[in-house]
């Protein structure tokens, strides 16, 4: 939900690490694979139970992931697996985080599980959504190489609650059921506005 708008701000304000990727001779890909590198680094954060450490590492996993594309196509170096590696790579980092939590939160187990089975539906949808909308020639809403649906919870607010994970840990269950609730709330309304597109 909170992502159209960041996409639209971050390249006004990255041009710094787009001249330092392209200085260090740095690929599309190449920052991508770092992105999912360093989300996996978070991940072993949060696992070893360093809330601050794993925030800052998370965030700036995602600013790498942020800008890769920014980057490639400044360089002109976009490409259709660029934008497939990217949507593999933001999925394994979301994923691999739960993991962390559950190594940190063992007794919410179900939980996680429950989480990853959304992370499938909402990111299948999202696909299936999207390329649906691609083959009708509907209006895209942003210019990312892979289109995908809109949806209520997308890579920003993922982060967020993350974050509060973090933050918040004697909290953990209530926010973990919040979350929940707002994945099967993405689900359904992407479902509902496939519906109406679609049909």
């Amino acid at each position: 939900m909170i992502d159209d708008s960041f996409r639209r701000i971050l390249p006004r304000y990255s041009s710094f690490l787009i001249t330092l990727y392209g200085s260090l001779r740095l690929t599309p890909n190449a920052i991508t694979l770092l992105g999912a590198g360093v989300g996996a680094a978070a991940a072993v954060w949060v696992a070893l139970d360093r809330p601050l450490l794993a925030i800052g590492t998370w965030w700036f996993g995602r600013l790498l992931d942020g800008t890769d594309g920014i980057y490639a196509r400044a360089t002109d170096r976009a490409t259709p697996f660029g934008a497939y590696l990217d949507i593999l790579l933001d999925m394994f980092a979301y994923s691999v985080m739960i993991a962390g939590f559950a190594v940190l939160h063992p007794e919410l187990g179900s939980r996680w599980l429950v989480t990853l089975l959304l992370y499938v539906l909402c990111i299948t949808s999202a696909l299936a959504l999207g390329s649906q909308e691609e083959q009708l020639q509907l209006d895209a809403r942003d210019d990312r190489g892979l289109r995908l649906g809109a949806g209520l919870a997308e890579g920003g607010e993922t982060g967020i609650a993350y974050t509060l994970f973090l933050l918040f840990p004697a909290w953990i269950a209530e926010l973990t059921a919040v979350w929940i609730a707002v994945l099967i709330t993405t689900v359904i309304a992407r479902t509902m506005l496939a519906w109406r597109r679609l049909r």
